[in-house]
């Protein structure tokens, strides 16, 4: 079982910028996809992006396709998601997680407000 600990979320004006963390404790194994989801008050948790520990692929939803990078730092054991031209639809509390998600390690997760 991996912990995850997220942070970076904050305030910020439409077409502004964040930059999220997340530090993983526990064994990622280069086969392993890392992912960033969100769930937006009222809704069901989605799919944002993925990267592939060992070999860096990148998958992105549609919907942040352009505007998201997944990027991770394996000394760190740390998978990040630069967030650009933030849209209020972004507003949502971000997780990080195994991809398929490991339904045992979903984290407190850091909020993300995009005002209008």
């Amino acid at each position: 079982q991996v912990q995850l600990v997220e942070s970076g979320g904050g305030l910020v004006q439409t077409g502004g910028s964040l930059r999220l963390s997340c530090v993983a404790s526990g064994l990622i194994f280069n086969f392993d996809r890392m992912g960033w989801f969100r769930q937006a008050p009222g809704k069901e948790r989605e799919f944002v992006a993925a990267i592939h520990w060992g070999a860096l692929d990148t998958y992105y939803a549609d919907s942040v396709k352009g505007r998201f990078t997944i990027s991770r730092d394996k000394a760190k054991n740390t998978v990040y998601l630069q967030m650009n031209s933030l849209k209020p639809e972004d507003t949502a509390v971000y997780y990080c997680n195994k991809q398929p998600p490991d339904e045992s390690s979903w984290g407190q997760g850091t909020q993300v407000t995009v005002a209008s």
